[in-house]
């Protein structure tokens, strides 16, 4: 995998908790994957498992609990950070018992929460990763600070919800995602409307990056390799 960013899921019911906690994320120079229920949470792991979870544990679907189990599953040494407004001993016992990291009452600071998450980061050491925002696919490259794409050195023109796509793609290389992957990464989980738009965008970053970079894999989704 060429992205070397680090991404931290953050999961909260609330929206603008989760947006606050989004955007220190952000400003920490972290990729943040934001998601507002146990069963969205999930999924995001799966689709880009993250470096680290920031995650509440109570959520409309699941407790925080329940979701830190199935996260677990999938990434044993997952640094996880629970949030919550239980301060009861038993309470935080239950949560590190589970196998939660850290743990956080609210109401809380953002400067503390990026001080603990630093500290996870630090022991599980995803932090020692040189930073590169830069993926690469073949002649294919693109900067994720800057939003600038250039294919075989000329620059690409992308649109932002083209350039989310592409992103997307790029992180998984080589590896088949579906229409249903692509629309809740790129579009998001409550996105309504007709997964056709996977198939429109794709053939404007087709016109735009040439068609040997994206395949079609019928029946399954879509692929990125590099051209032969």
């Amino acid at each position: 995998m060429n992205d070397r960013r680090i991404h931290i899921l953050v999961v909260d019911d609330e929206p603008p908790l989760t947006e606050l906690l989004t955007m220190a994320m952000r400003l920490a120079g972290w990729e943040a994957l934001p998601a507002h229920d146990g069963e969205s949470a999930v999924k995001q792991a799966r689709a880009v498992l993250p470096d680290a979870v920031v995650l509440d544990w109570m959520l409309p679907d699941m407790d925080g609990l329940q979701v830190l189990q199935r996260l677990r599953a999938l990434s044993p040494t997952l640094p996880v950070l629970m949030l919550t407004a239980k301060d009861e001993v038993a309470d935080r016992i239950a949560g590190l018992t589970a196998g939660a990291d850290d743990y956080v009452t609210k109401p809380f600071s953002l400067e503390e929460i990026i001080v603990r998450m630093r500290g996870l980061l630090r022991r599980s050491g995803a932090a020692q990763a040189p930073p590169d925002s830069r993926l690469t696919l073949g002649d294919l490259v693109m900067d994720q600070d800057t939003h600038e794409v250039w294919r075989a050195g000329k620059p690409v023109q992308l649109t932002p919800t083209e350039f989310e796509l592409l992103r997307f793609l790029l992180n998984n290389p080589r590896r088949v995602l579906s229409k249903t992957q692509i629309l809740e990464h790129v579009w998001g989980y409550d996105f309504g409307g007709n997964s056709n738009v996977v198939e429109l965008y794709v053939s404007y970053l087709r016109r735009k990056l040439g068609v040997q970079l994206i395949h079609t894999v019928r029946g399954a989704g879509y692929v990125v390799k590099p051209p032969r």
